[in-house]
C-alpha cells in the first residue's frame, strides 16, 4: 500500500452526531481518523463537544489517549484545556463535561463500556 492509504483528510470530512449502540449523545461530534476494519470500529477519533456537553461515566478496558486541540473540558474534577495530554490506563473509568465546548484526540484501542449510575 501506498502512504496515501494511510491519511485522512480530516478538514475534508464532515461532522457526524455521536451515536453509539442506538444512543444519540447530544452535543457530541465524531469524526473518524482510523477505522479498523477487523474490529469494525473507529481507533482514532476527533471528539467535538458543544459548549455544555458530556460524554456518560465509562470504562476503558484497554486504556485511552487523549488530546485537547480546542477548548476546554474536564474530566473526573480535572480541567483540560489546549496542548494537554491525558493517558487513561486500562480499566481506567471516567465522564466527560466541557462548558465551554472542546475538540479532542482520542484513540481507544478498545470500546468503551458505559457505566450505568
Amino acid at each position: 500500500m501506498a502512504i496515501a492509504d494511510y491519511i485522512t483528510k480530516s478538514k475534508n470530512k464532515e461532522w457526524q452526531p455521536l451515536i453509539e449502540k442506538g444512543i444519540h449523545y447530544k452535543g457530541v461530534f465524531v469524526k473518524s481518523l482510523r477505522f479498523d476494519k477487523p474490529t469494525n470500529r473507529s481507533k482514532t477519533i476527533l471528539l467535538k463537544f458543544e459548549a455544555g456537553a458530556s460524554y456518560p461515566y465509562h470504562n476503558h478496558p484497554a486504556g485511552e489517549e487523549i488530546f485537547v486541540l480546542e477548548g476546554s473540558c474536564e474530566i473526573e474534577g480535572e480541567q483540560l484545556g489546549e496542548g494537554d495530554y491525558l493517558y487513561t490506563p486500562p480499566k481506567g473509568k471516567h465522564g466527560v463535561k466541557s462548558t465551554a465546548g472542546c475538540t479532542l484526540f482520542l484513540m481507544i484501542p478498545e470500546e468503551v463500556e458505559i457505566i450505568q449510575s
